[in-house]
């Protein structure tokens, strides 16, 4: 492969992570070098599609639930005893403790100390920030964005990194480690570049895009799925791979991933639809099988759409009518850019749809029947007005489904990135499985694990900025 090419740094990824990490370790006067799988036009992952909300109060502060919903994110049932050394320090945690997979609130903490001197850092680079509307119609947090989203964060922060002296080298893989006689990592073996040397910061997303490792990690429902927008495709999860492979310890639940509910019809990025509260959700049976809207959306549509994944062929209609349809500002949340199927019956809207007629007119109906008086009716926050006695009751905004023309989407489950992944410390080092930092290899945004059964909505590219500044820094500081 030719002379190794010598740097202080090398970035694996261009998102949010990459590029935050690259240009932390530029301002600290480290030779960098970006590695990038795709062309310059498509480069920075998930980040160039997405909207990048984030889970800030203010530019100065973080929403006030930031830490207790990473922490309350569901961890499984960790042995207490293991647990206990959590309430000592850090220093005198035993082996099992600092690599239980659990979360980690020092990292939940850091999150959230250095969250709004993130934000001014990214503003002095040429980022904006504001609070944009958001595709929720109902929220339980608030949030802000960067102005021009995740687009403009790359197409802002690649200039930035490349003002800074950055070397890019696009259309290259990264495929593993290089290691020393101590077991310190001092490159990256890539195709087609060879042997980048230097330390090593992997931010290059989770596997999404690698239809063996979702096999391998959540078995056959996998292929039910696809990345909610053209990025993801390019995340195929050498990363994870290399880094386990040279002992890091694993964090977050592998057989997961962030769902986000989109019609498969649709080729657009994020071609979300949120607004199925309004209406009711069934399978292709034609019955319902999930509480359509328990509370806000921003809070309840990744179980809900979990709850649709697992339904036959992992897809599920939102079905609705005109009164659904009139509701203020709904097509806020329908992205895709494909029109509902409509119908002047259930009956026939059941046809259309290919779902048997009889079992969703007979669940129409049934739902109907168990609507409560609709007086209170308030579609810009959960109402009360549930369903009483069905199999499965719809908590808010329950109102008969009777003026037609009858109108209904597809929706399945898409992959937004992986939970699973490695652990870092407090300082974005990758910690091997006895729990200490490996040398030379640092790590950031979705490559690390963070979530294991609910995401914490917009924290992800706030993450992947947070850590991606601090372990350029830490590389940099190394070299």
């Amino acid at each position: 492969m030719g002379q190794p090419h010598e740097f202080d740094v090398v970035v694996v990824g261009s998102g949010i992570a990459g590029l935050s990490s690259a240009i932390s370790a530029l301002e600290s006067g480290a030779r960098v070098a970006i590695i990038e799988r795709s062309t310059p036009e498509e480069s920075g992952g998930n980040t160039r599609y997405t909207e990048a909300f984030l889970r800030m109060a203010s530019q100065e502060k973080p929403s006030d639930d930031l830490e207790d919903r990473l922490l309350g994110d569901h961890m499984g049932h960790p042995d207490p005893g293991i647990l206990a050394d959590a309430m000592s320090d850090r220093s005198s945690w035993s082996q099992p403790m600092r690599t239980l997979d659990v979360a980690d609130g020092e990292i939940v903490m850091r999150l959230g100390e250095q969250a709004p001197a993130t934000l001014d850092w990214l503003t002095g680079h040429g980022i904006r920030f504001d609070a944009l509307p958001t595709p929720f119609l109902t929220q339980a947090a608030p949030r802000m964005s960067p102005v021009g989203g995740g687009w403009e964060l790359v197409k802002t922060l690649t200039a930035r990194a490349q003002e800074l002296g950055a070397q890019y080298f696009y259309e290259t893989t990264a495929l593993s480690l290089v290691l020393d006689d101590d077991h310190r990592v001092v490159g990256v073996r890539t195709n087609p570049a060879g042997v980048l040397r230097g330390n090593v910061v992997l931010a290059c997303g989770g596997f999404e895009g690698n239809p063996e490792m979702l096999a391998r990690y959540m078995g056959p429902t996998a292929i039910n799925t696809r990345p909610v927008a053209r990025g993801g495709h390019y995340n195929k999860g050498e990363g994870i791979e290399m880094a386990l492979a040279a002992g890091a310890a694993g964090a977050g639940n592998f057989s997961l991933f962030h769902a986000e509910p989109i019609d498969p019809r649709s080729g657009v990025a994020e071609a979300a639809i949120f607004a199925f509260p309004y209406g009711i959700l069934v399978n292709q049976e034609g019955s319902r099988f999930v509480d359509e809207a328990p509370g806000t959306i921003d809070a309840w549509y990744e179980r809900i759409t979990r709850r649709i994944h697992a339904q036959a062929d992992g897809v599920a209609w939102w079905v609705y009518d005109q009164r659904g349809a009139s509701v203020p500002n709904i097509s806020v949340g329908i992205r895709t850019d494909q029109p509902p199927v409509s119908a002047a019956t259930v009956g026939e809207l059941a046809q259309r749809i290919g779902v048997p007629a009889d079992a969703l007119v007979a669940t129409v109906e049934a739902y109907n029947a168990a609507c409560p008086d609709e007086s209170g009716f308030d579609h810009s926050r959960p109402d009360g007005l549930a369903t009483s006695g069905l199999g499965v009751d719809k908590s808010n905004w329950s109102r008969p489904i009777v003026e037609g023309p009858f109108l209904a989407y597809p929706i399945i489950a898409a992959n937004v990135f992986t939970f699973g992944g490695l652990r870092i410390d407090a300082d974005a080092r990758v910690v091997d499985r006895s729990g200490s930092a490996i040398p030379g290899l640092w790590a950031a945004g979705e490559i690390t694990g963070m979530y294991y059964t609910n995401y914490t909505g917009s924290t992800s590219v706030l993450r992947g900025a947070v850590f991606g500044r601090i372990a350029g820094a830490g590389a940099a500081a190394k070299g």
